[in-house]
């Protein structure tokens, strides 16, 4: 079914809209609150053919694109279009001597909007806050959802003064849970993310692990910081399931600030400045722990893959391709390209 209304997503007719003239490096645009801002320029980091790398394990992939071969389709640059999409931006009065941050925020409903309270924590700490419409909990998160975010952010800091290190996603309940799978999968552009009141575990067919390097990239150079009210005893409990989930691929740069007398909802400016000033911590892992880690895995991924080669050369063909799938859903982008490899070994001896 998801694979289904991805491809249909990147059948979509693609929209370009001329480019913007790009901010003077030193005068930045329109400061203050802004309701109904258009973007005009598209990033590639949004290109379907780049969201189905990132965001779907390469057997997935591959299978897209087998079905779109047998229907006679071919994938669409991109999966949408910014004329006619509205965002919300605020920056600070006040750009800091390093350059502005950037908090590209997901919302959970339709319309979006700058929260109560948050205008003057981000005034202090120099962030710009920036959110689309029509990118809620009801939107397609590979359609629309992260390729909005990603061009949020792109076009941020195209426009102002940005600090390419501050730049971080964000968002709420379910916003929160799209914010884990844009930081895992571009953590090139997001070094930071926020997750309000919602999180998963991560190596399943919903959050497959991204290719080799943006993996190693996520461990090395992500913040993640979990931020959920002590009443939301669910999310609570999926919290330390995620964060169990992110310590066993490697990923230590983990901080859990629980606010007190507060239920399931959008966190209040306390809560935004506590997470804030903890995404401005650059990470710093522990290299040999971080590097046991990453051995221990590779050492695993190793074996599994050596028990498909023995079962492909005992002519067990179907076991081995069982095999191969509970790989593709574990190990995702680092069991690539082998898995892909093994894949079209396994489709000719049938």
């Amino acid at each position: 079914m998801a694979q289904r209304r991805f491809l249909a997503l990147a059948l979509a007719a693609l929209v370009w809209c001329p480019a913007a003239k790009a901010a003077d490096s030193v005068s930045d645009p329109a400061t203050g609150l802004q309701d109904g801002v258009i973007f005009t320029e598209m990033t590639p980091l949004s290109r379907n053919a780049e969201l189905e790398r990132r965001l779907w394990s390469p057997l997935k992939a591959a299978q897209l694109e087998r079905d779109r071969a047998r229907a006679g389709q071919t994938l669409s640059a991109q999966p949408l279009g910014l004329f006619g999409e509205r965002f919300v931006v605020y920056v600070p009065p006040v750009r800091p001597a390093g350059g502005y941050g950037v908090l590209v925020y997901i919302p959970t409903g339709k319309d979006t909007k700058l929260p109560p309270g948050w205008a003057p924590v981000l005034d202090l700490l120099g962030v710009i806050f920036v959110s689309a419409a029509q990118s809620g909990n009801d939107e397609n998160v590979y359609g629309r959802r992260i390729p909005l975010a990603l061009n949020a952010a792109t076009n941020i800091v195209r426009l102002y003064n940005v600090d390419p290190q501050r730049v971080y996603v964000g968002g709420t309940s379910g916003g929160s849970r799209v914010t884990m799978r844009a930081a895992l999968a571009y953590p090139d552009l997001f070094h930071g993310a926020m997750l309000n009141a919602g999180s998963d575990e991560i190596d399943n067919d919903y959050i497959p692990l991204p290719p080799r390097e943006l993996l190693n990239q996520f461990q090395a150079s992500t913040r993640l910081v979990y931020l959920t009210g002590d009443e939301d005893s669910v999310n609570l409990n999926k919290d330390a399931a995620s964060r169990g989930s992110m310590r066993d691929w490697c990923q230590f740069n983990l901080d859990t600030e629980t606010l007190a007398r507060t239920g399931h909802g959008t966190t209040d400016g306390r809560g935004l400045a506590r997470a804030l000033k903890l995404l401005a911590t650059p990470p710093s892992p522990d290299a040999k722990k971080l590097g046991a880690c990453r051995a221990q895995i590779e050492k695993d991924l190793t074996g599994q893959m050596a028990e498909i080669e023995a079962l492909k050369a005992a002519g067990k063909n179907a076991d081995a391709r069982a095999r191969l799938e509970k790989i593709d859903r574990r190990f995702g982008g680092l069991a690539g390209p082998r898995s892909l490899e093994l894949d079209a070994e396994l489709t000719l001896a049938r």
